[in-house]
């Protein structure tokens, strides 16, 4: 063995022996390096002595709740999707057998890319010429996602195929009602709105792979500053493809908006295009109608104060530390999203009869 640093949740020898007997190309004894990010799942850098790299990656320790952090529905994507234009790290190896290190474990290859998570790390790594590339790869790449056929690369059976908008504002709803008393704290327009995206749910076109958590930080940027793979894939399921489109846009800024996107937001440098451009150039290479764009545009700002609530609700209930955590801020936030889902529906044609 030949770790540099504790490797907490892998049993190293047993994993190791795993690698020599099922994945090619990769010879223990290896080198393991911990990376950062992934929604703490536990993620590995491993080298062998030849130089030769992948990624391995499992759930964090300790009880999950039982959807989270899955990581078959993460193999079967990265496998699935490899032979299409969407581009993913290579699948290595899948290990369901929990007696080797306590949990599922997939390898997949090491990409040559970074993600980015703030406006210092796309100033580093993007020059402002290759900012506006950098945009049209991200979007293209989704409208890629959004174009393939689930049931031609067998995924037809990752979820169910209708009625995704709203199943999320069940769950949701669900979310907000349940956290009001530990948070002390709920907003009428939080109940306005629900109903509102239920009264008013455009028709669902054909399912198709959605993300689910799109953006800037899951995507890695190589060296040519374009999108050279798609990670983090593990609360993908089947549904509306224009729900995921306006979960990715919303990071995006737009002069319109009433409150702008955060300084320190990667896509707020000079250089990146607004919003609406994004948007163009998805519809112009899918054919979707964006007409009702703003509807999934407010329904993910509804959907995001929904979740800051729950945040908000463990907080105050003491069932996480809140050491070093701004309380106020996060509650403005909630309100903040909020504010930004009424001014999209607001945009919305008013409908007759």
């Amino acid at each position: 063995m030949n770790t540099i640093e504790p490797t907490p949740g892998y049993n190293v020898p047993a994993v190791e022996a795993w690698i020599a007997s099922r994945v090619t190309g990769l010879t223990p004894p290896l080198t393991w390096t911990r990376l950062q990010g992934g929604h703490s799942n536990l993620t590995y850098r491993v080298e062998d002595a030849q130089g030769r790299q992948a990624v391995i990656r499992r759930p964090p320790q300790g009880e999950l709740l039982p959807k989270a952090h899955d990581m078959a529905r993460e193999w079967a994507l990265i496998r699935a999707l490899a032979d299409t234009p969407v581009p993913v790290p290579a699948a290595l190896g899948f290990c369901e057998d929990v007696s080797v290190t306590g949990a599922p474990f997939y390898l997949m290859g090491l990409i040559d890319g970074q993600p980015l998570y703030t406006a210092d790390e796309a100033r580093a790594r993007v020059p402002e010429a290759q900012r506006e590339g950098l945009a049209h790869s991200f979007i293209d790449v989704l409208a890629d996602l959004h174009s393939v056929d689930p049931d031609a690369v067998g995924l037809g059976d990752l979820g169910s195929k209708a009625g995704y908008v709203a199943r999320q504002l069940k769950t949701w709803y669900r979310s907000w009602t349940a956290s009001i008393e530990a948070a002390r704290y709920d907003d009428p327009r939080a109940h306005a709105l629900q109903r509102f995206f239920l009264d008013n749910l455009p028709e669902q076109g054909p399912a198709r792979v959605v993300h689910g958590d799109y953006g800037m930080h899951n995507c890695l940027v190589g060296a040519q500053s374009t999108v050279v793979a798609v990670v983090d894939w593990e609360i993908s399921t089947l549904g509306d493809p224009l729900a995921d489109l306006a979960y990715a846009l919303n990071h995006w800024p737009d002069p319109d908006d009433i409150l702008p996107i955060s300084d320190s937001a990667p896509t707020s440098l000079p250089g990146f295009p607004q919003r609406g451009a994004l948007a163009q150039r998805y519809a112009q290479r899918t054919g979707r109608d964006l007409s009702q764009l703003d509807f999934y545009l407010g329904f993910n700002r509804w959907k995001t104060a929904a979740i800051l609530h729950g945040v908000y609700a463990r907080y105050m209930a003491g069932n996480k530390s809140s050491e070093g955590v701004d309380l106020d801020l996060l509650r403005s936030r909630i309100g903040d999203a909020l504010i930004l889902a009424e001014q999209a529906v607001g945009r919305l044609p008013v409908r007759r009869g």
